[in-house]
C-alpha cells in the first residue's frame, strides 16, 4: 500500500544566515534542502542534481539560477525547473515562509529528489500534423520531451535503430564498461515513458529523407510525409582501414551492445590494445584498466589530445595513464592485425608487434547523414544549419551531425559532445514550432578517466596562446586559449566555480582580457560584479 503524503514544517535557517543572492545547503529534518535567497524571497530547493546527484551549493548561483558544478546543468531558483542540460528532471520545490527572523520550510513526506517535468498529452484532432525525429539519442530525446513540455499535442515519431529507450551514451565508455553501472543505469527514461506521453517509438532504418518532397521512406519501402522533421542521427565510428580489422574481438564502441561484447571478451588479465588517443581511447583504456586489463594505447600524436588541449595538458592524461599501468606507443600507426579468425596480435608500422586479445578502435566518427537528400552536405558530412538549426524547409538537424554557426568563432563548427547535442535538441525542437530561437549557448563537454575530471568550455579550434592559471602538475588548474587577442575557451580540473564563471562570461562576451587571466583575474568575483538581471544564455 502506498505510504500517504503529509507536509512537514522545518526551521532551517535565521534570515541573516543567507545574504541576497546567495544560497547553502541546509536540513530539514533529515532531507538536505538548497536554500536561496534571492531579491528578498527565499527559495527551497533539491540539494542534488537531477542529473548524477553532485551537491549543487558546491556549484554557482548566478542571477535566477543554480549551476552544478560536475556537468554543468542549471536550474531556474523560481521553480526548480532545468534551463541547462544534461539533467532530465527538474528539482523539486518546497514551499517557504519567513516567520519573524525564522526561514521554515515545508517538505511533504517523503520527500521526493526530483520532479518529472509537466507533459501535454497527444490531441491529433487539434493538431494534425506529425513531427518525425530521426535519431533516438540525447539530441532526439531532449527534442521529443522538449515538444510535450511546449504544448505540442500532434503526432511526434523518434525513429531509432535500436531496439531500446533513449539512453546516455557518455556513460558507455565510463561507468558501463568500467563496471561501475550497470545496463539498467543507461536509458534517460524508463521504457513506458514515451506511451505514457504519446512519444511514438519505432526502431526502423530510414532509407532515405527528401527534404524537398518532405517525406521518409523507411527501408522496408514504406514512406511517410511529415510536417517537421528534426535529423539527430548522430555518427557512425570510423574502422580501420588496415589488413586484419575484420577479424573477430576488434571492436568499436558506440551501443550498449558493442559495450557489452567488449565486456564479454575483457577478461582478467587479457591484452587489450585501444586504438585512438582521443576522448574515447583514453576513457576506454581506463576502463579496460580498472577491469584489470593489460592496456596498451596507440595514438598518432606525441602526446594525447595536445592537437585539441595542447601538450602541457594533453601530457597531465599520460601521466595519470601511465601511474596506472596503461602503455603508450605514441607517434604510431597500425600497420595491420594479425590473428586466425580472432586478433592475436596489433603490428605497428615501426615493426612492432603486440600481443592482443581485444583490439578497440576510438578514432572519431563520421556523420550519419548518408539518407539525406535535398540539402548539400558539408566536406565531412555535416549539415549545414542556419542559427535557429534548420537546414531547409521544415527540416533541422542537431547534435554530431548539425554544421551550425558558432557566434563567437564566426564560422559553421561540428561539436561531437552530449550536452550541445542536449541543447540542440531543445533549440530544434522550440524552432520546430516556429519561436524563432538562436543556439547561441557555449559548447561545453566533460571527460573522465581514472576518478580524474576535465571540464572543456568553448571551441578554440586553432588559437595562438596557452595561459595557465594553477598547477598542472597537481592538476588543478583552469588552461585558458587565446585566438586573435581573446581567450575563446578553457580547459579545467578542480576549478568547478571558475569554469561555470567561464562559460558565463563567454557567453555573454564579457571574458577579461589575456592580460587580466595571466595576471589570475578572480573570475567569480567579476561576474557577480556584472549585472544579475542580464539574461544568460548558459
Amino acid at each position: 500500500m502506498e505510504r500517504a503524503r503529509s507536509d512537514r514544517e522545518h526551521a532551517v535557517a535565521r534570515v541573516g544566515d543567507l545574504a541576497d543572492g546567495e544560497m547553502k545547503q541546509v536540513d530539514a529534518g533529515d532531507t538536505p534542502v538548497l536554500l536561496v535567497r534571492r531579491d528578498g524571497a527565499f527559495y527551497a530547493l533539491g540539494a542534488t542534481c537531477t542529473h548524477f546527484g553532485a551537491s549543487l551549493a558546491d556549484g554557482l548561483l548566478i542571477g535566477d539560477r543554480v549551476h552544478c558544478p560536475w556537468h554543468k546543468t542549471c536550474f531556474r531558483v523560481t521553480d526548480g525547473a532545468v534551463a541547462e542540460p544534461p539533467a532530465l528532471n527538474d528539482l523539486p520545490r518546497f514551499s517557504v515562509r519567513v516567520d519573524g527572523e525564522t526561514v521554515l520550510v515545508s517538505l511533504p513526506d517523503p520527500a521526493p529528489d526530483e520532479a518529472v517535468p509537466t507533459m501535454v498529452a497527444p490531441e491529433p484532432a487539434r493538431d494534425p500534423r506529425t513531427f518525425v525525429i530521426v535519431g533516438a539519442g540525447g539530441a532526439g530525446n531532449a527534442a521529443a520531451e522538449t515538444l510535450r513540455r511546449e504544448g505540442f499535442v500532434g503526432r511526434i515519431l523518434l525513429v531509432g535503430l535500436e531496439d531500446r529507450p533513449p539512453y546516455d551514451r557518455t556513460k558507455l565508455s565510463k561507468q558501463y564498461l568500467g563496471g561501475q553501472q550497470g545496463e539498467d543505469k543507461l536509458p534517460l527514461r524508463a521504457r513506458g515513458f514515451y506511451p505514457e506521453h504519446g512519444i511514438e517509438r519505432e526502431t526502423r532504418r530510414v532509407e532515405t529523407i527528401d527534404a524537398r518532397a518532405k517525406t521518409v521512406v523507411f527501408a522496408d519501402g514504406q514512406s511517410l510525409a511529415y510536417d517537421a522533421l528534426l535529423l539527430a542521427t548522430g555518427g557512425t565510428p570510423r574502422r580501420l582501414d588496415v589488413p586484419g580489422a575484420e577479424l573477430a574481438n576488434v571492436f568499436t564502441l558506440r551501443t550498449p551492445d558493442d559495450a557489452g561484447a567488449i565486456i564479454a571478451a575483457a577478461h582478467e588479465g587479457a591484452k587489450a590494445v585501444v586504438v585512438g588517443d582521443s576522448y574515447i581511447g583514453l576513457e576506454t583504456a581506463a576502463s579496460l584498466t580498472n577491469r584489470e586489463l593489460q592496456v596498451t594505447l596507440v595514438g598518432r600524436s606525441p602526446v594525447p589530445l595536445a592537437k585539441t588541449l595542447g601538450e602541457p595538458v594533453g601530457a597531465i592524461f599520460r601521466r595519470l595513464h601511465e601511474s596506472k599501468g596503461v602503455t603508450f606507443r605514441p607517434s604510431s600507426e597500425v600497420a595491420r592485425i594479425e590473428g586466425d579468425g580472432a586478433v592475436s596480435a596489433v603490428v605497428l608500422e615501426s615493426g612492432e608487434r603486440l600481443e592482443a586479445d581485444l583490439v578497440l578502435v576510438g578514432i572519431g566518427v563520421t556523420p550519419a547523414t548518408g539518407m539525406l537528400r535535398g540539402v548539400d552536405l558539408a566536406d565531412d558530412g555535416g549539415v549545414p544549419v542556419d542559427a535557429q538549426l534548420r537546414a531547409a524547409d521544415g527540416l533541422w538537424a542537431a547534435g554530431d551531425v548539425a554544421a551550425f554557426p558558432d557566434p563567437r568563432a564566426g564560422d559553421r563548427i561540428r561539436v561531437e559532445h552530449w550536452r550541445l547535442a542536449e541543447q540542440h535538441g531543445k533549440v530544434a525542437a522550440l524552432n520546430m514550432l516556429g519561436r524563432g530561437v538562436p543556439y547561441e549557448a557555449v559548447p561545453y563537454f566533460w571527460t573522465n578517466q581514472f576518478g580524474a575530471r576535465l571540464d572543456y568550455a568553448g571551441h578554440a579550434g586553432q588559437y595562438d596562446d596557452l595561459i595557465v592559471d594553477g598547477d598542472l602538475e597537481a592538476p588543478e588548474f583552469v588552461a585558458y586559449y587565446v585566438r586573435g587577442g581573446r581567450a575563446v575557451a578553457a580547459a579545467g580540473m578542480k576549478r568547478d566555480k571558475q569554469m561555470i564563471a567561464f562559460i558565463d562570461l563567454l557567453a555573454r562576451d564579457a571574458v577579461p582580457a589575456p592580460v587580466e587571466l595571466r595576471a589570475g583575474v578572480d573570475l567569480v568575483a567579476r561576474l557577480r560584479g556584472l549585472a544579475e538581471d542580464r539574461v544568460v544564455a548558459d
